[in-house]
């Protein structure tokens, strides 16, 4: 995803080094799929961060995506990917630790995420919360 560092502020929040345009941007606007899992687990990341429910439904499985998603005010804080790993061509797991903050206290969210790709492109199945 690294196609060269971005000022601070610039910087996508999904923790590439880019600056948004040059990466989740393109697949939050729909003008690209995520071409690995890993992709889409960093866009999902930078939808929580804006909160764009339209783009985390869109991105989820019909076959565990929930009808509503309501995003609560949350401040995002950094995310860091431990492991993607393809199982094979179209399942693929995306281990990762999210920080962030609500009403003042800080959490961390250790997730491994299951994500399957159908006609190209990559939907969120599930995860399983670590510690």
């Amino acid at each position: 995803m690294k196609k060269g560092k971005a000022a601070a502020d610039d910087r996508c929040p999904c923790g590439s080094g880019n600056t948004l345009p040059d990466c989740c941007a393109h697949y939050l606007a729909g003008r690209a799929c995520a071409p690995t899992a890993e992709h889409l687990m960093r866009s999902r990341y930078t939808a929580y961060v804006q909160l764009n429910a339209p783009y985390l439904l869109a991105t989820w499985h019909p076959t565990t995506r929930p009808a509503t998603l309501d995003l609560p005010p949350t401040q995002w804080l950094g995310l860091t990917v431990t492991q993607h790993a393809p199982q094979d061509e179209t399942h693929a797991t995306v281990a990762f630790v999210a920080r962030y903050k609500v009403g003042g206290r800080a959490h961390r969210l250790v997730e491994t995420s299951r994500f399957v790709s159908e006609d190209g492109r990559w939907f969120y199945l599930d995860g399983e919360i670590g510690e």
